[in-house]
């Protein structure tokens, strides 16, 4: 799932990431998968009903961060098991924690994998699911081709991908510039069209050079607005200091100044004490099978 997030995520595994960020980008995913819960119910509910033919048995979640969407599948399929994959090791330590506290341990195993370096080896699937992770590979079609030879024959792979990281603030926000939020995804927007070539693909095109039949594809668009969830302002703050960690040096002293303002918990102007967020995202799923 959310995934610079998202989701199921990944700006943050090039190696070497450091437990801070690993840390940060941790508890980024979990408010994403707490703010987001109506999304998630709703797209594990499509899944399930697509997939009534082949009841998944067992679940191959690929970038499974901390779990969102393993947990979330788990629930919707009821006697199902889910290997999980990740190249965070303590992602993957911090998803058997919650699985735990949620009864479900035994349902559940994580594997710990670079997918550009390694294809584990995993029994074959009914269910495959890649939440905000294609986007990451340096090669997906290697691993759609993958994915595909772990699907049984009538199997599905469920590709979700951003189509645009979520929104929080007003245009007018009373400090600094208007259209703040804008200004800082466009510049974040160009620098990951550098670092992640394959942000944007034609993933349906892509399915089908691997082998898979497009069942279905589906927009869900995300628009919270009050009273929202609980964790909402946490999220936003979480999610803006993980943009502004990107921006030195590329946006002007103004901007920064407001932007460390919003995101400064103490502060009279921090994002925990505004009355007027929203949660406004969009994210696309494709439902593929393996005929």
């Amino acid at each position: 799932m959310p995934d610079h997030h998202h989701s199921n995520h990944h700006e943050h595994h090039h190696h070497g990431a450091d437990q801070a960020d690993e840390a940060a980008m941790a508890e980024l995913l979990d408010l994403d998968a707490e703010v987001l819960q109506s999304y998630l119910s709703e797209v594990t509910a499509w899944i399930h009903e697509l997939t009534a033919d082949q009841p998944a048995r067992r679940i191959l979640d690929l970038g499974a961060g901390t779990g969102a969407g393993a947990l979330a599948l788990l629930q919707r399929f009821e006697r199902a098991e889910v290997i999980a994959l990740d190249i965070s090791g303590s992602h993957l330590h911090h998803l058997e924690g919650k699985a735990r506290d949620l009864g479900v341990a035994e349902r559940i195993r994580t594997v710990q994998v670079d997918l550009d370096a390694a294809w584990p080896a995993v029994d074959t699937v009914e269910l495959a699911w890649a939440s905000n992770s294609l986007h990451h590979l340096a090669d997906p079609d290697r691993v759609l081709a993958n994915v595909f030879a772990a699907l049984r024959p009538g199997g599905r792979l469920v590709a979700v991908e951003l189509d645009s990281f979520p929104r929080f603030l007003p245009h007018e926000l009373g400090l600094g510039r208007s259209g703040l939020e804008e200004r800082c995804h466009a510049v974040m927007d160009e620098r990951r069209a550098a670092e992640l070539p394959h942000i944007g693909s034609d993933w349906g095109a892509r399915l089908g050079k691997a082998g898979f039949t497009i069942q279905a594809e589906k927009t869900f668009v995300i628009e919270l607005t009050p009273p929202l969830p609980a964790a909402t302002g946490r999220y936003a703050q979480a999610s803006l200091r993980r943009l502004r960690s990107g921006l030195d040096g590329r946006m002007s002293a103004e901007d920064l100044a407001t932007l460390d303002a919003l995101v400064d918990s103490d502060g009279p102007d921090s994002v925990l004490r505004r009355d007027d967020l929203t949660v406004r995202a969009a994210r696309t799923a494709w439902v593929a099978r393996r005929p």
